[in-house]
Parts: C-alpha cells; structure tokens; sequence
C-alpha cells in the first residue's frame, strides 16, 4: 500500500522535499537535507515518522551538516506491506544497514528515540567506521532478559485491541503543545485501517523473552556499547515518559561508555523530539 501523496501536501513545519529509494520491490522515504562532512542520523519510532524531526532538522542542518530522516517501511511515506507478519526485527535492522550503506553515510551522529533506539543501538557494532557519536532519547536495547513494564504491557495490550491506531490522538495526548495540524500530520500516512499494519506491529517485536528475535542482537550490542564505543555520546531524557522515562534511561546510561550525566527536559515526554528545539540547543551546546 503507497499512501497518495496528496495527504503530504499541507504538513506545518515541514517543507522538505522527498527522497526514495527502492529496497526488495518496496519503495522506502527519507528527507535528505545539508551537506557537510557529518551525517546526522535520526531514526524515529512508533506511531511516528520522519515529520517528528521538523523541529531538529533545521539546527543539525545548520551546524554545517547533512541529516537524513528514514521513515520505516509501514510508517511515514515509505510503502506499507499491509500483512503483519511481513514486519519483523530482522527485516527493519537489515533495511537500515543497507539504507546506511546505499546512502553512504559516513562521520555519522546515531539520533534515536523509541523503536529508533531499539533497531538503532545494534547497527554501529555492525559498522563502526561510519559512527562518531550518539544522541539518544527516551529509548531502551530489547535484550529479553528482564520483564517488560507494566506500562508497556498495557500499551502493547492497547495496541493489539485497537487495530485503527489513532495516531493524531495518541500523539495530542503525550504532547499537548501540538496543533491540530500537527497532529493529524501523524495521521496523515494511513488512509485506513490496513496501512497500520506496521504501527500495529511493532508493539509485539519488542522482545520479551532471551530467545525473541532481535533479544540475542541486543545483548550483544549492550556488550559493545559497554566495552567497544569510542564515540561520544548525549543523553537526554523526557522527564514525562510514563514507559521509558528517567529509570529505564538511566539504566540505559550505564551500558554506553562513557556516556555523561543525561540532560532532564522536564516538560518533555515519550515523543522528545516534539522539544525538539530545546534537544538541538543543548546538545549543538556540547558538540561545538
């Protein structure tokens, strides 16, 4: 399923123009924008997709470098396989290692947040020539060996009886500063019920168990971030995350080497990146 474009046409604060490329018969989408020695990667979760980096984009491109935004095939403009099983832990990890090697992205900053984080934070062990730092927000390794919170639980259990996801919704209420424009940007993907095959998905990937698919990738990624990581790293948190706020963060500072003291937005939720602005100053702060 290809979402028509002319439910792109009207998105505030979002003027880029798009990029594809074609992966396995689909066709898959990511702003592309600057140029410059560093690439700024930013990897977006569920039920969201490359328009939650408008508020970012602009700074990262005006320190002088290029930042590319892929959307998840099943979520922004990229093509939406509409039978579930089609999605999977291995298939989105793939997709971004050859996104990464078909752009040729090098002197990469890794940003991530939610499922960015999860598929994100097991790539640079694959290729760590191509990363230099990492921002991270609101985000966790599924490794399977420790019990999934109540929280997420009763999202995922949320999700799996609400198959017309309401993604304008879900989005107004973690961040109530958005407009309503904003809001149904993140509606805009899915023309109907079938197209959120892919949000519908990801909630039942998160491993739960040590022998889930992607849980043994995770640990071994924690065992990297741990022992391998030369980069640098920033650390921000969204102080109003009910699932992935300052405990599971924090947890999460002590597997990446060298990470410093994390930076506490305490207004900021799940969806950091609609802080974005703030996120961008402070960390442009730190990496002059």
């Amino acid at each position: 399923m290809r979402t028509p474009d002319e439910r792109f046409a009207r998105l505030p604060g979002f003027p880029y123009a798009p990029h594809y490329l074609e992966w396995r018969g689909l066709r898959a989408h990511y702003v592309d924008e600057g140029a410059g020695e560093r690439s700024w990667l930013c990897l977006h979760g569920e039920p969201t997709w490359s328009y939650l980096y408008r508020r970012m984009i602009p700074p990262f491109v005006a320190s002088g470098a290029r930042v590319v935004a892929p959307d998840f095939l099943g979520f922004g403009r990229s093509d939406k396989p509409v039978e579930e099983s089609f999605y999977t832990f291995d298939m989105h990890r793939t997709f971004l290692l050859e996104f990464i090697e078909r752009l040729d992205l090098t002197r990469i900053t890794l940003v991530v947040q939610d499922w960015g984080g999860l598929l994100g934070l097991t790539l640079p062990m694959e290729v760590p020539e191509r990363f230099e730092r990492l921002l991270v927000m609101n985000t966790a390794l599924g490794t399977g060996d420790a019990p999934l919170s109540e929280g997420f639980l009763a999202w995922r259990n949320y999700v799996n009886k609400t198959p017309d996801l309401p993604c304008d919704k879900l989005m107004q209420r973690s961040c109530k500063h958005l407009t309503e424009a904003e809001a149904a940007a993140y509606e805009a993907p899915y023309p109907d019920t079938a197209s959120k095959a892919g949000a519908r998905a990801f909630p039942n990937l998160v491993p739960d168990r040590p022998d889930a698919p992607g849980a043994a990738l995770s640990r071994k990624a924690r065992d990297w971030w741990m022992s391998a990581w030369k980069g640098e790293s920033f650390m921000a948190i969204g102080a109003k995350d009910p699932v992935l706020g300052p405990p599971v963060m924090n947890a999460l500072r002590k597997v990446i080497r060298n990470c410093p003291e994390p930076w506490v937005h305490a207004e900021g939720g799940h969806f950091l990146q609609e802080w974005g602005e703030d996120i961008a100053r402070e960390v442009l702060k730190q990496w002059k």
